[in-house]
């Protein structure tokens, strides 16, 4: 079985080609961040126009990469949402009308759904268990029963944990994506220069909030001498005290449920710091922590095409009638 995956949730315009749920053929994704960089976070009007320009070409272009013809595709799998609904639109517009013309079923898919999914590309993980998705525009944990059934725990209250990152390198002025650079500042850096608070680390529920840490650091840095050696402390610290929050609340919920494995995907799960400390406090309490590849742990359409794989093979139904949505639905997806 072959199924194309199509995501244009944010700034990427990614599309992949999945068989039988497990060989990605091949996965393409065309970045905007050279596009974005002078604004220092995505500009939607202009990440909706370029999904616009490219998303034909790189259609065209994995069907030559892979020598596969287009009625050869079983189902079309498509990000409906979360994320920008100009850019989701762009994917969802582009999927309706290749599956009308190929006569294929198509496949909505919730992205944050397959982020937590991306995880089987390339290793098989039990059911259940914990996922935290966080990335520049999410940050949510869920419990996963089964491939279709998960309830969400918490998300944040504000920032996402990568957007308090992108703002936080934009005040600073020193480039975008504001992650990477951070993580690579916070490498040579002292992590306890600065004791910046963890915002709910101690309240009950599984939510987050990182606009008060974030407007913790600025105040910081207004107040106190910031030099060439002391700015790669003071990130340090501030990365070191997100993370402390998310993996606290993460394990949290692991133990709260007596649930022994956590899967972690999204764009921030790229960050070595933040994977060490997962790998450090789980081992302590016992508890088995997998990370998807970096390459999948960004917005690619291999993730959409998995759903949608687990879609077909479950028989969900198709229609053309599918809306697209811009923020994550609260609740349980019981299919």
């Amino acid at each position: 079985m072959i199924v194309l995956g199509i995501d244009t949730s944010c700034d990427d315009t990614s599309i992949a080609l999945l068989e039988d749920g497990k060989k990605v053929l091949r996965s393409l994704i065309s970045s905007q961040v050279d596009l974005h960089r002078p604004f220092g976070g995505i500009v939607p009007e202009i990440a909706s126009r370029k999904h616009v320009e490219l998303i034909d070409y790189i259609y065209e272009k994995i069907l030559i990469d892979t020598h596969i013809k287009a009625s050869d595709i079983d189902g079309v799998g498509v990000t409906n949402g979360p994320g920008l609904i100009g850019s989701i639109l762009v994917g969802l517009s582009f999927a309706k009308g290749l599956a009308l013309s190929l006569r294929k079923p198509l496949i909505p898919v919730n992205h944050i759904h397959a982020h937590a999914m991306s995880i089987f590309l390339e290793n098989e993980v039990q059911f259940p268990f914990i996922a935290l998705v966080v990335s520049g525009g999410h940050t949510i944990i869920l419990l996963v029963k089964e491939i279709f059934e998960y309830k969400i725990l918490g998300t944040t209250r504000d920032d996402a944990a990568g957007e308090a990152f992108d703002k936080i390198a934009k005040f600073l002025n020193i480039g975008y994506p504001g992650g990477s650079i951070i993580e690579e500042y916070s490498k040579k850096g002292i992590k306890d220069y600065v004791f910046f608070p963890r915002p709910m680390i101690n309240e009950e529920n599984y939510d987050f909030s990182f606009s008060g840490l974030k407007t913790s650091l600025i105040n910081y840095i207004k107040n106190n001498i910031v030099t060439n050696d002391n700015l790669k402390d003071i990130l340090s610290s501030f990365q070191e005290a997100a993370f402390d929050v998310l993996t606290f609340k993460t394990i949290k919920a692991s133990k709260d449920y007596n649930i022994k494995t956590i899967v972690v995907g999204g764009g921030v799960a790229s960050n070595l710091r933040l994977r060490e400390m997962f790998l450090e406090k789980g081992k302590k309490e016992g508890i088995r922590v997998f990370f998807s590849s970096p390459q999948f742990c960004t917005d690619n359409g291999a993730m959409i095409a998995l759903v949608a794989f687990f879609g077909l093979k479950r028989g969900i139904p198709s229609s053309l009638d599918v809306k697209g949505f811009s923020r994550m639905p609260l609740g349980e997806l019981v299919i």
